[in-house]
């Protein structure tokens, strides 16, 4: 977990897609770590994380059910999330799906399904994000991931969709900035989840990826939370529209 502490986040209002597994659990608990009061949402019933996080930090991040491929239910759990905790000051768009799918077989339903995870989503949820912002400032991160600038194969959705997620990043940057709004993305190398891990991670990938990184130590999903918190945060008051990569040193070595 990261060692800084933000003193401005404590109190904040921020809100997390999905929250409650992976890379965004480590958020949910690094933003209570905080002080910050957080909302997330996901798919699956989180009870159990709920009550692990109440446990550890005295209070329970809320959690509301829904899937954002439901742009309306995503919508909606966001103004919730404002009514409960006041008005937005920081959105985290993290809930992905980095499914392998070979181009040649990929179907447009299958397209259209895999955009709708992976970047709708992160537009709408910007959208009802700034309706709470506007007039008052804030900070929107969304995952992105350096596959793309690794021009990677066998997941082109995918790709497709984090390339498209940093350009809107910088889109909104500029339209928002003057209503104090900051948007960036964050793009994580490999982080080893356990979704990586059960489905992905073979020995022989670790290896081969390793080799390619600079610092040779494998990231897990706590390793995203400083760098989130420092978007979040004011330490970063004049840090929008850029794409921070944090990837043990792959794509800044031209590898």
């Amino acid at each position: 977990m990261a060692s800084a502490i933000f003193p401005d986040l404590a109190g904040q209002s921020v809100f997390i897609t999905g929250g409650g597994k992976g890379i965004g659990a480590a958020l949910t608990d690094g933003f209570l770590a905080q002080g910050a009061n957080v909302a997330f949402c996901g798919r699956s019933d989180a009870g159990a994380f709920v009550a692990e996080m109440t446990a550890k930090h005295g209070r329970a991040p809320l959690f509301l059910q829904c899937d954002v491929t439901d742009v309306d239910g995503l919508q909606a759990a966001i103004t919730q999330a404002g009514a409960a905790h006041g008005p937005l000051d920081v959105l985290v768009n993290n809930a992905a799906d980095d499914l392998r799918m070979v181009s040649a077989d990929v179907t447009p339903a299958q397209w259209d399904a895999m955009i709708a995870v992976n970047l709708r989503p992160y537009f709408f949820g910007c959208q009802a994000a700034h309706a709470q912002m506007k007039g008052r400032g804030g900070a929107i991160i969304n995952y992105s991931s350096t596959s793309y600038m690794l021009g990677m194969g066998g997941m082109i959705p995918y790709t497709s969709s984090n390339a498209a997620i940093t350009a809107m990043s910088k889109g909104l940057a500029r339209e928002w900035g003057p209503e104090k709004i900051r948007v960036n993305a964050i793009a994580p190398g490999w982080v080893l989840t356990q979704k990586q891990l059960d489905k992905w991670a073979t020995p022989a990938a670790l290896e081969a990826f390793r080799d390619r990184q600079s610092l040779k130590d494998f990231m897990a999903p706590e390793d995203m939370v400083g760098p989130t918190l420092f978007l979040a945060s004011n330490a970063s008051k004049f840090v929008t529209g850029t794409c921070l990569i944090v990837d043990a040193g792959v794509v800044g070595m031209g590898t």
